[in-house]
């Protein structure tokens, strides 16, 4: 099973690599991106590498400049990939206890037909609003439409529960890929991060939609990269609603104001400072880490490959650590936001993810030029599997997802002030390896020339690439890695 816990504050013993003369990140497997996602019988060992849990870390580095996003090498004859038939979907690898029969869809008698966008005749535009902007008429029929997804038969794959299920079975073990039986297929940590979950709110919308009778219906996103949407969205927190979800953090409800670099402590903060940490947070993880598509969606991942081949700046920081603001902190796994295979089960998830998906749209927004989708044909042909709303199972591929209006939805256009806060810092020096106890800094020579042309700076990417990371296993743990700053206290939210 797997849990989306953030290295909270422990020790870590790790020293730095120089990545020479490379304009990104260097094609290599590191032993930290192999995370499993499931520990069973059935886990891959291999001789003198050390193994981490994916139920118990979720390795990630909160940077003003560096990532530990790390290319997976091209493969002669590397293939996309594919979700296989869904007669294949066996018991995913759950936790103890957990209150789950299958995360598997329901059967189909039927071959699944290919995705076909919707037409503009026969599919009005629909706008998805920031969740605190929407008006109570708009609330009570997404209470509809969600009480009558919870209300339908328990085999018709449209159901609410099926449809949280199938968080549950691309995470937790259930699917293999096409021609690879015995191999994880996993849809995080990976570029297929942003398009899988884009295809999975598609179908979702679509089916709330065809449930009230309104096709222009579009679900909310919770806009929390802004100071209005800092809060969790009050139709959420309405324990009549069937929005409502009781598996939260109850020190976590509005007016509480999101934490987006959240490690599972409690921040210090002012209303105020929290504020500004917040947009700090996106100006790094948007702009400062994300300054090429190779870098925003993260590592390839191709048939074959093993799964967690690490994942962008985004799907790290403010992904992860929202979903841990939200679990319930009692549960063993911090369900229901805080563990893969439970999150799906509490609405606010769709919410969660509505923004994160607009965060792609944002990010190409802000340098159409450089800020582009990958061309890499094993991205854009890999597939997945969904029931839509007739119900059909479909197969739908990354480059069928690619353009939001094709897919008949945009977003309320909302402010973006985090791109004015940009932190400002500067340089410090120090020696490894250490044991990270406390603040520790070192010089890293630069492999490129200190002085570059504008051209130089558009053409290559300078990234710094940390190797040798060692964390205990069972134990989470957190830290910051900070570029050109001298008193890394002076950073809101340091650890």
């Amino acid at each position: 099973m797997a849990s989306l816990s953030q290295l909270i504050a422990k020790p870590a013993t790790f020293s730095p690599r120089s990545p020479g003369t490379s304009s990104g990140l260097r094609p290599r497997r590191a032993t930290v991106q192999r995370v499993p996602c499931a520990s069973s019988g059935r886990e891959r060992s291999e001789p003198d590498v050390p193994k981490h849990d994916r139920r118990d870390v979720l390795l990630g580095l909160g940077a003003l400049g560096a990532t530990t996003t790390l290319m997976s090498a091209r493969r002669a004859g590397a293939d996309p990939v594919a979700t296989p038939d869904i007669s294949t979907c066996g018991p995913a690898d759950l936790p103890p206890g957990a209150n789950v029969l299958t995360c598997c869809p329901p059967p189909s008698n039927a071959l699944p037909v290919d995705f076909a966008p919707p037409g503009a005749a026969s599919s009005p535009l629909r706008t998805r609003p920031a969740a605190h902007s929407v008006s109570a008429d708009y609330v009570a029929k997404f209470n509809a439409g969600i009480a009558a997804m919870k209300a339908l038969p328990a085999d018709d794959p449209r159901i609410f529960a099926a449809q949280a299920s199938v968080h549950c079975a691309y995470c937790d073990g259930s699917y293999s890929p096409e021609g690879f039986p015995g191999v994880e297929l996993q849809v995080h940590n990976s570029w297929l991060f942003f398009p899988f979950h884009r295809c999975y709110l598609y179908f979702f919308e679509r089916i709330l939609g065809s449930l009230i009778g309104d096709p222009s219906f579009a679900i909310p996103f919770w806009n929390w990269d802004a100071p209005d949407g800092m809060r969790m969205p009050a139709m959420y927190a309405d324990r009549s609603s069937q929005l409502f979800d009781t598996r939260r953090d109850g020190r976590h409800a509005p007016p509480k104001l999101i934490d987006l670099d959240y490690s599972g402590r409690e921040p210090r903060f002012t209303d105020n400072q929290q504020i500004d940490h917040n947009l700090r947070v996106m100006y790094r993880l948007m702009v400062s880490l994300s300054p090429t598509p190779s870098l925003f969606f993260g590592s390839a991942y191709r048939a074959g490959d093993e799964p967690n081949q690490g994942p962008g700046p985004v799907e790290n920081i403010p992904h992860g650590p929202v979903h841990i603001w939200c679990g319930d902190p009692n549960q063993p796994g911090r369900e229901d936001m805080g563990n893969f295979y439970s999150s799906g089960n509490d609405p606010l998830f769709y919410a969660h993810h509505a923004n994160i998906d607009r965060m792609w749209s944002v990010w190409k927004g802000l340098d159409a030029r450089r800020h582009t989708d990958l061309t890499d044909l094993d991205w854009l042909g890999a597939s997945f599997l969904f029931y839509d709303e007739t119900p059909k199972l479909v197969r739908i591929r990354v480059r069928d997802v690619l353009d939001t209006g094709a897919l008949r939805y945009r977003y309320q256009d909302m402010p973006l002030p985090w791109r004015a806060a940009r932190p400002t810092v500067a340089a410090a020096a120090g020696k490894f390896p250490i044991t990270l106890d406390g603040a520790a800094s070192v010089a890293v020579k630069r492999p490129v020339a200190v002085k570059r042309s504008k051209a130089e700076k558009a053409s290559r990417e300078e990234v710094v690439v940390i190797d040798g990371i060692e964390v205990d296993r069972d134990v989470v743990a957190k830290f910051d890695v900070f570029v050109n700053t001298e008193d890394h206290a002076a950073v809101p939210g340091a650890s």
